[in-house]
């Protein structure tokens, strides 16, 4: 076995979600339920099939963030592995729980805007994901001035009262 690391590629503030799943019928639950989630949302899915032709299958309602989930799933090439990068203006928050309940969604690696490694086990029959490392190591605890500051900032955003 080897372990490898693989960078997600994409722009700064682009984000996206990376999971597991376990049947070619992914791509298009996941693309179902995005679109019936948020109207209008724009995203990009690749899905790394784990048998038969072992093809990177993909949909979306963006050509460019399609091209970018391809590009990085093929990078990865972790066997039922997805990838769905999101268009701007749109976020893991509001389609989370929806893709969580897609019957063939068997877990959640990571959703995120942040830089990301995947780190990976390679062996002689293929890739799986051990986890990820997602954004940068703390610096710190906060202080009352930043509890206050993130408080005034959720508010300031709409995401509390």
């Amino acid at each position: 076995m080897q372990l490898l690391i693989v960078k997600i590629e994409k722009p700064d503030d682009t984000n996206f979600i990376l999971g597991q799943t376990h049947f070619i019928k992914s791509v298009e639950d996941i693309h179902e339920a995005l679109v019936g989630a948020v109207p209008g949302i724009k995203f990009g899915l690749a899905f790394c099939e784990a048998s038969g032709k072992c093809l990177v299958r993909s949909s979306g309602t963006d050509p460019a963030m399609t091209e970018l989930a391809r590009k990085n799933a093929l990078a990865l090439g972790a066997g039922h592995s997805f990838l769905v990068f999101l268009g701007d203006g749109f976020y893991p928050l509001n389609v989370l729980n929806t893709l969580k309940m897609v019957p063939e969604v068997c877990h959640i690696f990571c959703a995120t805007a942040n830089p990301t490694e995947v780190v990976l086990a390679a062996t002689e029959q293929g890739r799986g994901i051990l986890g990820v490392v997602d954004g940068f190591s703390p610096r710190g605890v906060e202080d009352d001035g930043e509890i206050r500051w993130r408080k005034d900032f959720l508010r300031k955003i709409g995401y509390k009262l």
